[in-house]
């Protein structure tokens, strides 16, 4: 009898790991593919809000900072603007920003950052593609100090489309409200303005620019 047993229970092992080496449905394994490829996507007026919708559907942050030789600003982004915060963070994430320098100073009115005559920065934006934002305007969102918003052309833009790469911060105590509704107000500094003001304080040349590059570095906030 024992013997028998043992036959038995060899054979039921058998027929259990035979069940467990058993090949899973392959279909079960399959992992689908991200709707764009980050590596190799160019954003083109064509795919820009589809893209950035997903964007940021995947990437939520809206928090960030921007490091300059005068100190550090914290930013919020606006969750009521999905495609302009979405934009900034997916720059952020592709380092774009640190190419760049805060290029344009009127004391008592804007600092913009975003651009440079740096070649590395121009072969970014061709990199990352040839777009703008369609203009997202909340009533609450006003050019007061400390607003960030976006640039943009006037000149045949009679849908105040965004500058993708570049954007501003009001820096006049009493706002600039004759901007409101012309450009897209997206975020607002929470810490830095003493920052600011020492930007807005630089001398310029004649087209605004700063005598001294003002390099900038943005990161996501921890």
């Amino acid at each position: 009898m024992s013997l028998y047993s043992c036959q038995k229970n060899s054979k039921d092992t058998v027929q259990k790991n035979s069940v467990q080496k058993k090949n899973p449905d392959p279909v079960e394994n399959i992992i689908p593919k991200p709707k764009y490829d980050l590596k190799t996507v160019v954003i083109t007026e064509e795919n820009v809000v589809d893209f950035l919708t997903w964007y940021g559907e995947q990437n939520p942050e809206n928090r960030v900072k921007i490091e300059c030789s005068f100190g550090v600003i914290e930013v919020e982004l606006y969750e009521q603007t999905p495609l302009h915060r979405a934009n900034f963070i997916y720059l952020v994430k592709k380092n774009y920003f640190n190419t760049t320098y805060f290029h344009r100073v009127v004391k008592n009115f804007i600092v913009q950052g975003g651009n440079s005559d740096e070649t590395i920065t121009q072969k970014e934006r061709k990199n990352i593609g040839k777009y703008f934002i369609p203009a997202e305007f909340v009533k609450s969102y006003k050019h007061k100090y400390g607003a960030l918003a976006s640039a943009r052309t006037w000149e045949n833009n009679p849908e105040k489309l965004s500058n993708p790469f570049e954007f501003y911060f009001v820096q006049n105590k009493n706002g600039a409200h004759h901007l409101d509704g012309e450009h897209t107000v997206f975020g607002k500094i929470i810490s830095g303005f003493d920052v600011l003001d020492e930007i807005a304080s630089q001398k310029t040349d004649e087209g605004e620019y700063p005598l001294l590059n003002i390099k900038i570095k943005v990161t996501l906030s921890e």
